[in-house]
């Protein structure tokens, strides 16, 4: 068995050679063995770029087959993948590239309204050489074509080398999730622990060569990448990239395309159950998905099953930091099982519920989800006080979040020990949110909350108070944030207040924000 992506991706394309690997959206259809013809290629060209065994090489693009052909170059000659997300302006992008010591970027060229190289070129970062446009370059862009054919001045002997000397412990990837810290801090993981993540994941979902897997989930994110692509190519799956969210157009896509594996948050079922064309749709190929990240009603699993028509349909849980996998219902389990729970630990990982002096409590009763085993990270890049005051000197990595294990060793998320809250599936973080309204010229304070909504699980609501003589609407602070954040962290709503309220030493009571919002609504 295999224990580095590049021995396991071959290993793949040994066994699926003539199988379709990948379907673009523009219908582009590429055999494995095709797709691998395109690794090596776009891998000599990075050799020829002078790209280094653990050097570090970053991706900030919508989810394209180039995204996939690039991603299985960086891995194939040691490089290690810094993935960066698509809603981030210039500044926020700057700041993971800069802290990564990043020194190539694959970025899309105009996409979403915005051009990605002059988002970012007034915040260049220091460590960044290279710049490649995956789709669309402009005047000045090195564009994709450009790229692949510098592969002509290194030759297939030299990847290949590089590739056998990538050892199991070597970096993977570096993903970055934000903190409380309001600084996002990157997650370091390795090829084994990434691969055995993914194999137990898809021996749950019971991926088979003959799925079709759609992958609307962002490839910035361990959902969309990593039990993703990733998984899919590995298990020989026909894997379709989908760059823009759109209900239409994935109940189009699942009905033109075939598609028998859709997994995705809550957020995006919703948004399909909710579609007019969807009455019309035919969605008879569709076999399996799971769905997390957040509360989950009963009732969205049995529509999911009843009118999308999935047979298996499954929860789990999981963070950056653990590979993106904890926890997982398995196809047997009951309805109820499914929609209040998050599943069992995977194999040999354990999940423990303790209390504030770190003890393991009862079964039944409430306590923080701490985890051990092989799927915890490494640490985070450079921090090793976070690292430190993340995982313990057990090895056990305390999450934040706050749950409840049954006899059966199932666990239902309650609460967050942390102020961080899920919207649409992103992870959101009002330290960060606060730093960045916290520069507005009017904000004198700033508390950001998650509040509850429908469709979305829960948005960001801002409570300010204005410096003194300032005046500021909701809607202009709203569309302040736009400009200056990625759009999933933009409050939905802003209230400005006379003041804060605090406890005795100053800090803000945010579950009193969080009380008035809900007595609001």
């Amino acid at each position: 068995m295999s224990h580095t992506l590049p021995q396991a991706f071959a290993e793949s394309v040994q066994k699926h050679a003539s199988r379709t690997a990948v379907v673009g959206e523009d219908g582009t259809e590429l055999s494995y063995a095709e797709l691998d013809q395109l690794r090596i290629y776009a891998a000599r060209a990075l050799v020829a770029m002078g790209v280094q065994h653990g050097e570090r090489v970053a991706i900030w693009a919508p989810n394209s087959v180039e995204w996939i052909v690039a991603g299985l170059a960086i891995q194939a000659v040691g490089g290690v993948l810094v993935p960066l997300n698509t809603r981030m302006k210039g500044a926020e992008a700057a700041y993971i590239l800069q802290k990564s010591g990043a020194t190539t970027l694959f970025c899309a060229g105009r996409f979403l309204g915005q051009h990605y190289p002059t988002m970012l070129a007034e915040h260049w970062p220091s460590s960044l050489k290279h710049v490649v446009v995956i789709g669309d370059p402009e005047s000045g862009d090195t564009g994709w074509r450009e790229f692949m054919a510098k592969a002509d001045q290194a030759h297939t002997e030299d990847v290949l080398k590089r590739a056998a000397a990538v050892q199991p412990s070597d970096r993977l990837d570096i993903m970055f999730t934000s903190g409380t810290t309001g600084r996002p801090k990157g997650v370091v993981t390795n090829h084994a622990q990434n691969l055995d993540v993914i194999r137990s994941w898809s021996a749950v979902m019971g991926l088979v060569p003959e799925d079709r897997y759609l992958i609307a989930n962002p490839f910035f994110h361990t959902f969309g990448y990593k039990v993703g692509w990733l998984g899919g190519l590995l298990h020989g799956l026909t894997v379709l990239p989908h760059a823009v969210f759109d209900a239409g157009a994935i109940l189009q896509r699942i009905a033109r395309d075939r598609i028998s594996v859709l997994p995705g948050p809550p957020t995006l079922f919703i948004s399909l159950l909710n579609d007019p064309t969807r009455a019309g749709a035919d969605l008879s190929s569709l076999r399996a998905t799971i769905t997390g990240a957040a509360a989950i009603a009963p009732s969205l699993i049995e529509r999911i099953r009843a009118e999308l028509g999935f047979q298996v349909v499954l929860t789990a849980y999981g963070l950056t930091e653990t590979c993106g996998v904890v926890s997982m219902c398995e196809a047997g389990d009951d309805a109820e099982t499914i929609a209040l729970t998050s599943g069992k630990a995977i194999p040999r990982v354990e999940l423990r519920c303790v209390d504030a002096d770190n003890r393991p409590v009862a079964a039944g009763e409430s306590g923080e989800i701490v985890v051990r085993g092989y799927n915890v990270m490494q640490g985070y890049l450079d921090d090793p006080k976070a690292t430190a005051e993340t995982i313990d000197a057990d090895g056990w990595l305390h999450t934040g979040d706050v749950g409840v294990l049954d006899g059966r060793g199932y666990l239902r998320i309650t609460d967050r020990l942390k102020d961080m809250y899920i919207a649409g599936g992103f992870n959101c973080y009002p330290a960060e949110i606060e730093r960045i309204i916290a520069a507005h010229p009017a904000v004198a304070q700033v508390a950001v909350v998650g509040v509850p909504d429908e469709r979305l699980g829960e948005v960001g609501k801002a409570c300010v108070v204005l410096r003194p003589g300032a005046a500021l609407g909701e809607k202009e602070l709203i569309a302040w944030c736009r400009d200056n954040m990625a759009n999933y962290k933009v409050p939905r709503y802003a209230e400005m207040m006379a003041s804060l309220p605090t406890n005795p030493s100053g800090k803000v009571l945010k579950f009193q924000l969080r009380d008035m919002a809900k007595g609001a609504g």
